[in-house]
């Protein structure tokens, strides 16, 4: 028996650009490059293709009549910045491709009426552009700045107004009921299955699209105060010239939030800041004190960001690590280029001198490590260049291979020049590369 067809209007046909099949391809491609974890039925990301390959069809009649069945999602911690843990939901690699399905096909219904200062995970928007737009407003003199941030946010989205607003640009029953079926479904906790009746699960590809339009509502609210803001997801900061604005604008936006969205307010970390005590999306801003910039503030990372940077070099060079010089200077590479790449636009120059000398550092403990016994050292120095009576002295040497690694011993050896042949490049000469309109000790450099 042939199942009960859903009909829908002509401005209902939303789930037919869903199950169309360039945009299940496109969608498909998405999640296999964006990788993650299995879900709940272990499946991995390398096998979605083959398997939309063969399923296609058949998942797309079963979102059609509305017969799809949404599976559970996984619940993994993982730790933040601070020590405490995130709940992760990791919906199964069919529901992520299914999802990623839905947001295309309706993520044009909405990007055209979002506003511009809002940049988190939107087409052509990123986190560069966020920070600098707030480092205009500072340098305009708008420097009484209010912070809010917002407790649990993902955990803490309200279903039925997410849906309503759903509603006002998605009239398809089907896609509709799909949504709530993924809002719904229960997670599995240490396995356990938890009902959920509130929150988006971070590692959904419909989630940040759910957040843009659910925060839609508070942009429009900072607009029509005429309000200078910024946004980039849930993180978002307004700014005002006098004393006076900041207290009542941080009132109104807690009361709307409060009684129009139902999205707590956290209250330690949100406040009035001036622009040397704030931070945002890892930037600081601090002033500038070149001639003619009186009131300007420039950029640079953040003591927690330098900090998870150090924790990351020092797991890879780690003397325990079981990698070989090559892979070190490899991964090390991939951090330190990733983590430049996205604080480019900070003054970095002064850290970087001297992270890179540690690094130097740590790589030639690992080297002195890797070379273990007395004889192997004395060869290995002599092979360096060092006379045969320094070579067997250090090679005996009671020092610790930090010490070592300080020693001149091993700075005039292992140079710089020798880890560059190996594929070591410093953080400051890539920072030059990137960043050419910086100065160095006053004077302009360029690559």
């Amino acid at each position: 028996m042939e199942p009960k067809k859903i009909y829908c209007s002509e401005e209902e046909k939303m789930i037919e650009r869903v199950i169309n099949v360039r945009n299940m391809q496109e969608a498909c491609i998405h999640v296999m490059r964006n990788k993650g974890s299995a879900g709940v039925d272990g499946m991995r990301v390398t096998a979605l293709s083959e398997f939309v390959r063969e399923n296609k069809t058949k998942i797309a009649q079963a979102l059609k009549y509305g017969d799809y069945k949404v599976q559970p999602i996984l619940g993994v911690s993982i730790p933040k910045s601070n020590g405490k843990m995130r709940l992760l939901g990791i919906p199964t690699v069919v529901d992520r491709w299914l999802q990623q399905c839905v947001a295309q096909a309706i993520t044009p219904k909405f990007e055209f009426d979002f506003k511009p200062y809002s940049y988190g995970f939107r087409p052509g928007k990123n986190a560069h552009q966020c920070v600098q737009q707030s480092q205009r407003y500072i340098n305009d003199r708008l420097n009484h700045i209010v912070d809010i941030d917002l407790k649990n946010f993902f955990d803490e989205v309200d279903h039925c107004i997410l849906l309503q607003l759903l509603y006002r640009k998605v009239k398809c029953k089907t896609t509709l009921r799909l949504i709530r079926q993924w809002l719904r479904a229960p997670i599995l906790i240490e396995g356990k299955l938890v009902k959920r009746r509130k929150g988006v699960p971070q590692g959904s590809p419909l989630s940040p699209l759910l957040s843009n339009i659910m925060l839609h509502e508070l942009d429009r609210q900072l607009e029509k105060r005429n309000c200078k803001y910024v946004r980039y997801a849930d993180d978002f900061s307004i700014y005002c010239v006098s004393h006076s604005q900041p207290k009542k604008i941080g009132n109104d936006v807690y009361l709307f939030l409060k009684n129009k969205l139902k999205l707590p307010i956290n209250r330690e970390k949100s406040g009035i800041r001036n622009p040397s005590s704030f931070k945002l999306l890892g930037y600081n801003f601090v002033p500038t004190y070149k001639k003619g910039e009186k009131g300007k503030y420039q950029l640079v990372a953040s003591e927690g960001s330098w900090k998870e940077l150090k924790e990351k070099i020092r797991t890879i060079t780690r003397k325990t690590a079981p990698l070989s010089i090559g892979e070190r200077i490899q991964q090390l590479k991939t951090v330190q280029r990733g983590w430049l790449e996205y604080f480019r636009l900070g003054s970095l120059i002064g850290k970087l001198g001297t992270l890179d000398s540690w690094v130097r550092n740590r790589l030639r403990y690992c080297i002195w490590k890797d070379w273990k016994k007395p004889e192997r050292k004395r060869r290995n120095l002599m092979r360096l260049g060092v006379d045969y009576h320094h070579a067997y002295a250090w090679s005996r040497t009671r020092k610790g291979g930090w010490a070592v690694a300080q020693s001149p011993i091993l700075i005039t050896t292992i140079t710089l020049k020798r880890l560059a042949q190996r594929g070591y490049e410093s953080m400051l000469d890539h920072y030059k590369k990137i960043r050419p309109e910086q100065t160095f000790m006053g004077h302009s450099f360029t690559p």
